[in-house]
């Protein structure tokens, strides 16, 4: 057991590697695609070289597909530039003990160039590069994102091997809230839960969802760079501890024809001295700054959609009816509306993005929900008044249908270009693209059943 059951110094990890407690190090990064990539490390040879140097890996980890086959299209990365390295430097900040596997240790790393220069297109920079633009003004943004998912009796093996068909559900009926039907799946749950607590995180509680199997474990918000580690190191421990007990789970956006699953992510801005800046005796408890920032958000959603719905199996969630956003609007405690105002005063008052769903890369969607707010904060937008109704009947302008149209919003964005700079929405643009050419080649078993005899 880890002393402080959770974030190490170099010095406490250097007492349990002596106590041999501890043997193995995984310096991790994410990728485009949200996930976890790195190696596993000595950890002695952590503690010697690593921690003060950094280390190696192949730049071809930003310039993948999603089944890690090289495609072309990337600046930073190609067949014409070697394949080179960069420079994996890790954050000793997020040192931390990862329970679910014996003696192990993990960190998060920030990527860079030989040179020292960053690697700009990696996700933990881009939000980076955002944060720093609000602490610009003093301000720091603290985020909460609740990730949906869906538990299956069957193992990951037996999942592909069955091509993904008839798989069996943890439930097998809605038990959204309910304590018996999610009782079903305590035992793993709470295992989550535990290994989750004692690799640092801190859980607020579990519940029930609608889709059959689908539950969600939320967490307590933090500064927006932690909950975004946080969230991926709980996705890919989720699914580890899942495979150890013979299941799976998927964070997949929608993954049948039900509920799919969503990440709402939660909001808010905070000067230096922790005063809440979007909090203010104007309508409904917003300051100005509160208002333009949700202004902003509004005015943003098409050009930066990409980056909150960044697979064609994304845009399969926006369904009238589906507590998935369809209209770009906003409410209070409405969630029918994209944006959601939800807390009552102070630091509780946040603004919700309804429109993430379970597949979502975290760093890249709250740099995209900062960069809005800054966007509506300089230009001091005018917030239309908040949607009362069934914003799925407003009329109101759509949240984007198709990969396709959210990638050219992007391309084609000023404002995009202006927020994160030419090589990161060329970067992005290249993965949509990427995907939606390896989609139209695609021949589904939509296709088949629906034209193998009858056409």
């Amino acid at each position: 057991m880890v002393p402080n059951r959770g974030l190490l110094t170099l010095e406490q990890l250097w007492v349990e590697v002596e106590a041999d407690r501890i043997d193995t190090v995984l310096i991790v990064v994410t990728d485009m695609q949200g996930r976890l990539q790195g190696k596993r490390l000595s950890a002695r040879f952590f503690l010697e070289e690593v921690a003060a140097h950094g280390s190696e890996g192949c730049n071809y980890l930003l310039a993948v597909d999603v089944d890690m086959n090289t495609v072309d299209g990337y600046a930073m990365s190609s067949w014409e530039r070697g394949y080179g390295d960069f420079v994996m430097r890790p954050d000793l900040s997020t040192l931390r003990a990862m329970p679910w596997h014996d003696g192990s240790a993990l960190v998060f790393a920030d990527l860079s160039w030989e040179d020292g220069k960053d690697v700009v297109a990696s996700p933990r920079q881009i939000l980076r590069h955002q944060l720093a633009r609000l602490a610009e003004r003093g301000w720091g943004a603290y985020v909460g994102t609740e990730l949906e998912f869906l538990v299956f009796q069957d193992s990951y093996e037996d999942a592909w091997n069955r091509h993904y068909q008839d798989l069996t559900p943890a439930n097998q009926y809605n038990v959204d809230y309910s304590i018996m039907g999610t009782s079903r799946v305590e035992p793993l749950l709470r295992r989550i839960r535990n290994s989750m607590d004692r690799a640092g995180m801190y859980v607020e509680s579990a519940k029930g969802e609608c889709n059959l199997g689908q539950h969600e474990i939320a967490f307590r918000y933090a500064d927006a760079l932690s909950t975004c580690d946080n969230h991926v190191l709980y996705k890919t421990g989720a699914k580890e501890i899942a495979a150890q007990e013979g299941m799976s789970i998927t964070f997949m956006a929608k993954p049948n024809e039900r509920e799919g699953n969503s990440c709402h992510i939660h909001i808010s801005l905070r000067a230096d001295d922790g005063t809440p800046v979007m909090y203010g005796d104007g309508e409904h408890g917003l300051s100005p700054i509160g208002e333009h920032f949700i202004a902003g958000q509004l005015a943003c959603m098409r050009d930066f959609t990409l980056l909150y719905a960044p697979n064609v199996n994304s845009y399969k969630r926006f369904a009238p009816g589906s507590f998935a956003p369809t209209a770009i609007k906003w409410g209070l405690d409405n969630r029918t509306c994209a944006l959601r105002l939800v807390g009552h005063s102070g630091s509780s008052l946040r603004i919700e993005n309804r429109v993430p769903g379970g597949d979502v890369n975290p760093y890249l969607a709250v740099s995209a929900l900062i960069a809005a707010g800054l966007y509506g904060i300089e230009n001091e937008l005018s917030l239309e008044d908040a949607y009362g109704g069934n914003a799925y009947n407003s009329g109101a302008d759509q949240v984007r249908a198709t990969l396709r149209e959210a990638c050219a919003d992007w391309t084609g964005s000023a404002l995009a270009r202006t927020a994160f700079g030419d090589e990161v929405v060329d970067h992005y643009a290249n993965n949509a693209r990427v995907e939606l050419a390896a989609y139209d080649r695609a021949v589904t078993d939509w296709e088949l059943f629906r034209n193998f005899e009858r056409t």
